[in-house]
């Protein structure tokens, strides 16, 4: 199976904790997203072109997150992020955020869709990311 993969580093920052000094469960999608954004901004496309050049935007269509430890106030997370099959009506991304010791913190799966920013219409993937992806999944 081929996968396209990335990670990126974050630290957890005081503002993003509760009371416990764990990272708050709402902010992990933050996370997801500064992973995907960085893995095409790695194969050289980035969120901002594909809204303001190809007029497609991705909104979250469904998330599946399974907590396994805190992160901690000040941890430094390494954020693996997955693409394991070529987009079509929608994209899939799979997550795994480490803590500094390399242990698994969280995992999640994020769907995506692309809709037509013009007509706010659901659409296919965009051709310029399906060319992108090609030759990883070919």
């Amino acid at each position: 199976m081929n996968v396209i993969y990335h990670t990126s580093e974050k630290r957890v920052r005081y503002g993003e904790t509760d009371q416990m000094g764990y990272l708050y469960y709402g902010h992990y999608a933050l996370y997801y997203e500064i992973g995907r954004v960085e893995l095409l901004r790695s194969l050289g496309l980035s969120y901002k072109s594909l809204e303001s050049e190809y007029g497609v935007i991705m909104p979250v269509t469904a998330m599946q997150v399974r907590y396994v430890r805190p992160a901690l106030y000040d941890e430094v997370l390494s954020i693996r992020t997955e693409l394991r099959k070529p987009p079509a009506e929608d994209i899939v991304f799979y997550y795994e955020l480490y803590n500094s010791a390399s242990e698994l913190v969280n995992g999640a799966t994020v769907r995506l869709c692309f809709v037509t920013r013009e007509t706010g219409l659901r659409t296919v993937a965009p051709a310029v990311l399906t060319t992108l992806l090609a030759p990883h999944f070919g």
